[in-house]
């Protein structure tokens, strides 16, 4: 079983023979490698509600009846959209699927949805994601500052196997700040940058991340996947 990395924040993997996709911002994507055309998904997880990690889940989810899980004010947000299947969870809360498990931690950013009109949604508190894959732990951070609780999450939900953290700075956290949190904190197995080079203001170099990390770091490139057993 393998995650891959598709640009921006958008992961995906398959187990079970279930198709999952996380925060598929594909559309003002120059990163990534997939089309929302072509994107399977039975599964879409969201982290929060911007619209660079919502991105196509509409349109995706519409082509391919496929579940939204996220949180609650974002699953509702979702369904009004015409998405039929959704299911709304908060943090701490933990659902057993097809693919594994997802439990929804803390992440310290904001969130929030603005449609085509310029009308902006409030779509409840951003969160990070516990997954638990064929009993591998995969810590999905979402966009978040660091903070001390992710010692916490990591010693009470793990060990994890493999962290993605973000590493673009301005919107996030940066560098320094995801070093920190991987090797002081979280300290997993495997440590993946994203979110970063998207847009001008998170330019970053994901290989002076890998230096200052003291555990395997794997800089993926769109459409690589994480090797991890």
């Amino acid at each position: 079983m393998t995650v891959k990395f598709h640009g921006h924040a958008v992961l995906s993997f398959n187990n079970n023979d279930t198709d999952v996709i996380i925060d598929p911002f594909i559309n003002g994507n120059d990163l990534t490698d997939l089309t929302v055309e072509n994107i399977k998904a039975d599964y879409i997880i969201l982290t929060h509600g911007h619209n660079d990690h919502v991105g196509d889940t509409i349109e995706i989810a519409k082509n391919n009846n496929a579940t939204v899980i996220a949180p609650v004010e974002l699953a509702a947000y979702v369904e009004s959209q015409g998405v039929e299947n959704t299911v709304g969870m908060n943090v701490g809360g933990e659902g057993e699927y097809d693919f594994g498990k997802v439990k929804f931690v803390h992440a310290f950013h904001t969130s929030s949805y603005t449609d085509g009109e310029g009308v902006t949604h409030y779509t409840g508190e951003p969160m990070g994601l516990i997954l638990t894959i064929n009993n591998k732990k995969v810590y999905v951070t979402g966009d978040t500052g660091l903070f001390g609780d992710m010692e916490l999450i990591a010693k009470r939900n793990g060990p994890i196997d493999v962290c993605f953290i973000p590493i673009g700075d301005h919107f996030t956290m940066g560098i320094d700040d995801a070093a920190y949190a991987i090797n002081e904190l979280i300290k997993p197995t495997i440590a993946v940058p994203v979110h970063f080079d998207t847009f001008p203001p998170i330019k970053q170099d994901p290989e002076e991340f890998k230096d200052k990390v003291r555990t395997v770091c794997q800089v993926l490139k769109p459409g690589e996947a994480v090797q991890y057993s």
